[in-house]
């Protein structure tokens, strides 16, 4: 892998919450190291209002965010993705498109927060929840020595970051 950043794909089904909030994420965590993406198999057409109100509340620049579909990144001409990560259930048994140049590709499925229910309090919590465990995640991707680690030893890795119990990073004793 080059010395240029590293581009990121983050997928979901609808491209509306959370691939939208990995996308916010990486290029904050990982500003001039990574360039994130977000894209989704059926996308919804519109980014969750949701989404839009916790990371404007986090100071994040919601302008340029839109729900699109994961073919734009497998056409000529997109960005050369080094990583592939899909963060729902859906997404992760489907057919991927042929991405050019191999990405390596992870699962790192979290609870959709788009599908809480309850009261508007109860569904903030839900959104919130969902951008702390991602945030815990692209944290320690962000802190693995990418360039330094073989492939093989790179897979492993970003398969055990989507293993992260609740996403907390914490290691429990066993019983």
């Amino acid at each position: 892998m080059s010395a240029r950043p590293f581009n990121v794909l983050f997928l979901c089904t609808g491209n509306s919450a959370r691939s939208i909030m990995a996308e916010a994420i990486l290029n904050k965590l990982g500003a001039g190291k990574f360039r994130a993406y977000s894209a989704g198999s059926q996308p919804k057409g519109r980014v969750n209002p949701h989404t839009i109100q916790l990371l404007q509340s986090l100071g994040c620049d919601t302008s340029g965010f839109r729900s699109k579909s994961w073919s734009e990144f497998a056409k000529p001409g997109a960005p050369a993705l080094d990583f592939v990560f899909t963060v729902c259930d859906n997404a992760a048994g489907e057919v991927c498109p042929l991405w050019p140049g191999q990405p390596m590709t992870a699962h790192w499925g979290i609870p959709d927060p788009a599908e809480a229910k309850g009261s508007a309090a109860e569904v903030g919590l839900a959104f919130k929840e969902a951008y702390r465990m991602l945030f815990q995640r692209i944290a320690v991707f962000t802190a693995l020595p990418i360039r330094s680690l073989d492939q093989l030893s790179l897979q492993k890795q970003l398969e055990e970051i989507g293993r992260m119990q609740r996403a907390t990073g914490r290691v429990t004793e066993p019983s």
